[in-house]
């Protein structure tokens, strides 16, 4: 079961690399309306809904499919799970109960048996790990590549975010060739739908639209192995997801922003999620039909 508990405010990423504060957070989500053929996505006014509601650290959310979700949560000794939470019922199910490890960023697996988990280990190594979905025993799946930060899936391999000075983006073509695809980048790592890329954030390059700081949306093509630019932030902000193979979505505060690649357009605002006690949308996610939205929210003192 869910653990439900009261937590302090406070959350070290690892011991050994780049330490991360991390404040309250709660998990929000709203209904979309996204019509494929027209291009056009919506947020549903008056939809949002709590998932979560308690002081701590529930955060990272992941659909594994239009009905489930997992994300990473925080126990009562400090360390932190990976919670299975199904829309249709509304509960919750331990995918990992783990004393002595902690799991996060939690994604489902090309192959959609298992649940991927980057897993800060009991010498506070950070790798990717591998939970079955049937809650056979997990498996470390690249155990010479670590410290990772983040991640996503391309053809049944995972692009990683390497914790460091700087931090960079490598990629598993096999075990003899790792490439580093870029340096000094974003947390967010993530594969442009029905494409061959994996794209992120340069923040190496800062370019001033409106007087204010953005960066650079980068696309690297994993097949062609090349890259290019092919958008800017709406702000300085680290976090996005694709609503779609063009349509790109941020948030500042907490207003959303879309923003159509192919079409070259400006941000526009999409709307604002209104959730009493809440404040400041960071990272997100999107069910695979787009029809749901999951929203990290911070949770204000009360």
């Amino acid at each position: 079961m869910y653990r439900l508990f009261a937590l302090t405010l406070g959350l070290v990423l690892a011991a050994n690399s780049n330490l991360i504060a991390q404040g309250s957070t709660d998990i929000i989500a709203v209904e979309t309306t996204y019509l494929p053929v027209l291009g056009t996505f919506k947020i549903d006014a008056g939809s949002a809904k709590k998932i979560t509601d308690r002081k701590g650290y529930d955060n990272q959310p992941g659909f594994i499919n239009d009905k489930q979700m997992v994300f990473s949560s925080q126990d009562d000794t400090g360390f932190h799970d990976i919670i299975l939470y199904n829309f249709e019922t509304e509960k919750f199910t331990n995918i990992t109960r783990t004393d002595s490890k902690s799991e996060f960023s939690p994604s489902l697996t090309d192959c959609g048996q298992y649940i991927s988990a980057v897993t800060v280990e009991e010498d506070s190594t950070q790798r990717l790990w591998l939970y079955p979905i049937n809650m056979g025993e997990p498996e470390v799946l690249y155990d010479d590549i670590a410290p990772v930060g983040y991640y996503d899936w391309y053809d049944n391999k995972a692009a990683m975010f390497i914790v460091g000075q700087p931090h960079k983006l490598i990629y598993p073509y096999s075990r003899d060739e790792v490439i580093t695809i870029a340096e000094n980048i974003g947390r967010s790592i993530r594969k442009r739908p029905k494409t061959d890329q994996i794209t992120y954030i340069n923040k190496a390059n800062s370019v001033v639209v409106d007087g204010k700081p953005v960066l650079e949306i980068m696309a690297y093509d994993l097949e062609k192995r090349r890259k290019e630019v092919i958008g800017l932030t709406h702000t300085s902000s680290e976090d996005f997801i694709w609503v779609d193979k063009n349509q790109i979505l941020m948030a500042e505060n907490n207003r959303l922003y879309i923003k159509n690649i192919r079409k070259n357009s400006d941000w526009k605002e999409l709307g604002t999620v209104e959730v009493p006690g809440y404040a400041n949308i960071s990272r997100m996610a999107i069910s695979p039909k787009s029809n749901k939205l999951l929203l990290v929210m911070d949770r204000q003192e009360r």
